[in-house]
């Protein structure tokens, strides 16, 4: 065995070195990104992921292993999404404002969100349990994984297209903006909160104030409408 490897596993034993690791890879990636002037195709979630995905696979460090170091983030999962109400309440006004026209995106957003992951996966042939895992694929993961369980799907493999959404949204989300000429932020806001939840709202909340405000309003909505709604249709 290599010696840096040798000592990747000899301290990856302490669960501080996963915490560090983690927090080292995403910070740098940050760096990366904001240097980059916020390039979509640079977005420190997708090369955080990658990066210590590839270094899992080199070390042979289990996966509950990393784990143990890391779950105190994965701990502010939840104190995170409570904290997104605030800049939803800073913008209260505006949001009332836009009350008819948010229920309306709302609507279409979440049907379009779970009918098109359907109708795709139905013309590429997948069976009826990869549809059911497919279809909360724009909600965050533990309702995603909840619906899938309840309408017979696969709880584990519907996080991981939770996740891939919200990276491919994060991505590719403003160079979509972009084509289609839309300059309102709240338009954008809603649109990668409702699509692609808490890494699309991360990503909303770098553009400015307001379209983070109503990312955090279209995921927590979304999240609602898709845990009611979808598993009485499935």
């Amino acid at each position: 065995m290599a010696p840096w490897r040798e000592l990747w596993v000899y301290l990856s034993a302490t669960p501080l070195f996963s915490l560090t690791v983690t927090l080292v890879v995403y910070l740098v990636w940050e760096w990366v990104h904001r240097r980059s002037g916020l390039h979509p195709l640079l977005n420190p979630v997708a090369w955080s992921i990658a990066i210590l995905g590839a270094l899992l696979l080199w070390s042979g460090l289990p996966y509950p292993a990393y784990f143990a170091g890391a779950q105190f983030i994965h701990f502010l999962l939840g104190p995170a999404t409570v904290a997104l109400a605030i800049p939803l309440f800073h913008q209260r006004r505006r949001v009332a404002a836009h009350a008819k026209a948010v229920a309306a995106a709302l609507v279409v957003g979440s049907v379009t969100a779970a009918g098109s992951a359907v109708a795709l996966g139905a013309a590429l042939g997948l069976d009826a349990t990869m549809l059911r895992t497919l279809a909360p694929k724009s909600v965050t993961s533990p309702i995603a994984m909840a619906v899938s369980e309840q309408m017979g799907g696969i709880p584990a493999l519907a996080a991981v297209f939770v996740i891939l959404t919200g990276i491919l949204g994060a991505l590719f989300g403003p160079l979509l903006f972009a084509l289609m000429r839309v300059r309102s932020s709240a338009a954008k806001g809603l649109a990668l909160g409702v699509v692609t939840h808490g890494i699309g709202t991360a990503r909303a909340m770098q553009i400015d104030p307001m379209a983070g405000a109503f990312a955090a309003l279209g995921m927590g909505l979304n999240g609602v409408v898709t845990a009611v709604v979808l598993p009485w249709l499935g």
